[in-house]
């Protein structure tokens, strides 16, 4: 039987297993949104573009499945760019479909026409443009396949008005297989006998985890990996419950705002172990200083990725899930080497480093400390929550105070720092979890960037906790030009911020205030444990610093502490 393009497509998600479309309607996508109530997906109605995509990539990050959401030509193709950009730059696998003016007005300046395929090149891991709706099955197979495969990203499929109404006959492809995309999974045998020979060698090895760790499924083998041969870890920002926090082998995180062991650790460690991880410029500070006494293992599934940034020493294109577990088996077999006793001195100086200067903070002072906000949500929920963030200090804050024990349960923007992330973010990760508690970590700058999606929060009756730290200020720029820049406040003092109390009346939340630090636990524990969409304002120090801090051009050493 031939059906429309739009029933093909619909069709086709049904045979990927698709559940959530995020999406928001027009007119180039009208076809779609008229067969999709014959259908069991669920569409989550978001009040803006890039709230859709934000939602998706929540939910792929918490649940490990491919995002897909649906959005009209034009304005609404472009308010997605963010978003996709946002996915690209942590590998997050996403399905973003565009609707387009017909084929024959392409190129016409046609109302609501514009080159998304082009606009969105450069921060895809691929995008089509269907003109042929004989081919639009097979194009959404390749969509989902590169996404998910490989080092994974946002896939984006444009699709005309015309091609959606003409009609073909569905048949969906079991497999696929593409000529030029062969993503390497296993590792070459060579190399791992080459970083077996400097492991065996090390008496100062460092683990350093990315968040290839956590989309490869490698969490578990890491864990095992780092007990049996007592290596310390240290990970990235998206490498959070990669590795439970609470293991005498954790660290911390490392880099800008890394912890004093972490980034002493990679400037004194001899080999250093990196898995699914990019040696971004916010992790190694000044690149000529970076882990300069270290032969350096570089895990991961891009080739692009290695050498990239760092000259490293022992390359391993692979699965990092693979990889390790090939490492693992040759070193257990090793008789001749007591891995107990092996790096006992290294863990020592490792554990000074620790005690000598744990993350902290003054607690003095006349308003509530943001980082004990942060300890008491996780006191209250034991450490079982899902946390997503906005970007900046909130971000760091939470970073820093709240222990990780699992993966996908740290959901926050770490290459492109997008502002207003986390919230959407929440949302897409809650509809993947419904019975689990998330908490959206944020400032008051951040959360006002897509605060509209209170709407659809409210609307599909997620329990969604925003947690605002409000001090009245853009944060994180004002600690750069406080520090760095004579204290010109320039453009970053929030002088008329909602009532955020109010505004989530109106949205038909619940909405709580603290400005006392003894209200702090109450009223946490009253908003956490609600079944309502819940937002807490919390009046914080209002020029509260993130430190550790390593300054731009520094090398992980010149660390700024409280």
């Amino acid at each position: 039987m031939e059906l429309t393009g739009a029933q093909i497509l619909l069709e086709s998600l049904k045979k990927e297993g698709v559940k959530y479309i995020f999406g928001f309607p027009g007119g180039a996508v009208i076809d779609i949104y008229h067969y999709l109530p014959e259908y069991d997906f669920e569409h989550i109605l978001v009040r803006h573009e890039q709230g859709a995509v934000h939602a998706a990539d929540g939910y792929a990050r918490s649940s490990g499945k491919v995002g897909v959401c649906l959005v009209t030509s034009g304005p609404g193709a472009t308010n997605t760019v963010t978003g996709i950009a946002t996915a690209y730059m942590d590998s997050i696998p996403l399905v973003v479909f565009t609707g387009q003016v017909p084929t024959a007005l392409i190129g016409n300046d046609a109302f609501q026409e514009v080159d998304i395929v082009g606009i969105t090149r450069p921060c895809t891991k691929h995008n089509f443009l269907v003109k042929d709706v004989k081919e639009l099955a097979l194009t959404i197979k390749k969509a989902f396949h590169i996404a998910r495969t490989g080092r994974p990203g946002p896939v984006l499929v444009d699709l005309p008005k015309d091609v959606m109404q003409a009609k073909a006959e569905f048949s969906y492809p079991d497999k696929i297989y593409l000529r030029s995309y062969n993503p390497h999974y296993e590792p070459n045998k060579k190399q791992i006998k080459r970083a077996i020979n400097l492991l065996c060698k090390s008496s100062r090895p460092l683990i350093y985890a990315g968040g290839g760790v956590i989309s490869s499924k490698a969490n578990e083998i890491l864990t095992t990996f780092a007990r049996t041969f007592r290596i310390p870890v240290t990970t990235t920002l998206m490498g959070l419950g990669a590795f439970p926090a609470d293991d005498e082998l954790w660290l911390g995180m490392l880099g800008m705002h890394g912890t004093y062991a972490a980034n002493m650790s990679v400037n004194n460690a001899d080999v250093l172990i990196s898995v699914g991880a990019r040696f971004d410029d916010r992790v190694t500070g000044k690149i000529s200083t970076f882990a300069p006494r270290a032969k350096i293992i570089h895990i991961d599934i891009d080739p692009t990725s290695i050498r990239k940034n760092v000259q490293v020493d022992v390359p391993l294109v692979a699965d990092c899930k693979l990889a390790l577990e090939n490492l693992f088996n040759f070193l257990v077999d090793m008789d001749d080497v007591n891995w107990e006793t092996k790096h006992v001195e290294w863990l020592e100086i490792v554990k000074e480093w620790k005690n000598k200067h744990p993350l902290r903070y003054e607690k003095s002072g006349t308003y509530i400390k943001p980082q004990f906000v942060i300890e008491k949500i996780y006191d209250l929920t034991k450490g079982e929550a899902i946390i997503t963030t906005e970007v900046g200090q909130n971000q760091m804050w939470a970073a820093q105070f709240y222990n990780y024990k699992y993966p996908r349960t740290f959901i926050s923007s770490g290459g492109l720092g997008t502002m207003g992330y986390g919230f959407p973010a929440a949302i897409g990760a809650q509809i993947a979890n419904p019975d689990k508690l998330v908490i959206d970590i944020a400032g008051d700058g951040s959360i006002q960037m897509n605060i509209q999606e209170l709407a659809t929060a409210v609307s599909y009756n997620l329990p969604v906790k925003i947690i605002i730290l409000n001090n009245g200020y853009l944060g994180m720029v004002r600690q750069w030009q406080e520090l760095f820049y004579n204290k010109n406040y320039c453009a970053t003092v929030l002088q008329k911020n909602p009532n955020f109390v109010a505004l989530a009346k109106a949205y038909g939340a619940e909405g709580f205030r603290i400005d006392k630090q003894e209200d702090v636990e109450p009223v946490l524990k009253q908003a956490l444990f609600s079944k309502n969409t819940c937002v807490v304002d919390v009046i914080v120090e209002p020029e509260e610093n993130v430190y550790p801090m390593v300054p731009a051009g520094a090398s992980l050493t010149e660390m700024l502490l409280v």
